[in-house]
């Protein structure tokens, strides 16, 4: 580590409550509600909770990435273009959307399934390329554990260990576990925006004398090359999410599941989905097994 730390400290916090999404789903919103429509390059970070039979059906996007990360149960995932699989816990998809994708996204096992999800503007220049996916199983990310830190390391870099996600807007996603009395110092590209989600426990963040916060807040990080972390409890671990990625500096025009830089962008989406056309043709014609009424729950 560098003895030119400049420390990111806490300059906004939000507690995200749960609201209603999809078909009977229930998220914690913190990132895309009213008080945080935007945070350069992020769109939208949900921590959903879903069971059988609610979900997140058919449904589109254009302009952007989605990053679903399991937390506990299995989701599966389809599209029209005959894409299909279930990510576990701790499993990871990274769907670059691109020019156009209509998927849907529902409960793979009984009880409760439980994530986050990332929502990761694209340039303009990147918004109509055509859609892909990396997907990675739990046992195939990275992690690393030294003094009582444990990493899992979905995007970025950390403890000397890189994830091989490609991710065109550059960006790191790391998931810290934090041992009773441990301390974490991560370093962070200055010129990135950062935020950190709690999951689990209570974790003193950004200085040492700030107070203890606890699960499903938001934190987002000033600036700075260093975040650090604090676990001052005896018996609990600390979980969180630390995100961080370059700003694009671009216009953000969206219109719920569709993100581009200008009104006739969106509406020229609106066109093609309603049209089937320009990356939507296969929509015309497709419609997931949730929706055909095949899965048994």
């Amino acid at each position: 580590m560098s003895e030119n730390i400049e420390r990111r400290v806490v300059v906004k916090k939000l507690l995200a409550r749960p609201q209603s999404e999809g078909a009977g789903a229930v998220v914690r919103r913190s990132i895309g509600r009213f008080e945080l429509k935007y945070f350069d390059p992020f769109l939208l970070l949900d921590e959903f909770s879903v069971s059988a039979p609610a979900g997140f059906p058919d449904h589109p996007h254009r302009g952007f990435e989605t990053v679903t990360y399991m937390l506990q149960g299995a989701v599966t995932h389809e599209d029209f273009e005959g894409h299909k699989g279930t990510i576990r816990t701790g499993d990871l998809q990274w769907m670059t959307a691109g020019r156009g994708i209509v998927h849907s996204e529902m409960p793979a096992d009984h009880g409760i399934q439980k994530g986050l999800q990332l929502w990761i503007n694209l340039s303009s220049k990147y918004k109509m390329l055509e859609p892909r996916y990396q997907e990675l199983q739990s046992k195939d990310i990275a992690e690393v554990e030294r003094n009582g830190v444990r990493v899992r390391v979905i995007a970025g870099e950390a403890m000397g260990t890189k994830s091989p996600v490609y991710t065109r807007t550059p960006t790191m996603y790391l998931d810290f576990t934090l041992k009773p009395g441990s301390h974490l110092q991560q370093p962070i590209p200055h010129t990135w925006n950062a935020f950190i989600y709690t999951i689990e426990g209570e974790g003193v963040f950004g200085t040492p004398k700030s107070s203890p916060l606890s699960p499903h807040h938001l934190l987002l990080l000033g600036q700075g090359n260093v975040v650090e972390v604090w676990n001052k409890s005896s018996k609990s671990n600390l979980r969180f999410v630390l995100v961080g990625g370059q700003p694009l500096g671009e216009p953000v025009v969206q219109y719920g599941p569709f993100v581009m830089n200008t009104d006739d962008e969106i509406n020229q989406a609106f066109d093609d989905y309603n049209y089937c056309v320009n990356g939507f043709e296969k929509a015309k014609h497709w419609k997931s097994i949730s929706l055909a009424g095949e899965l048994d729950f």
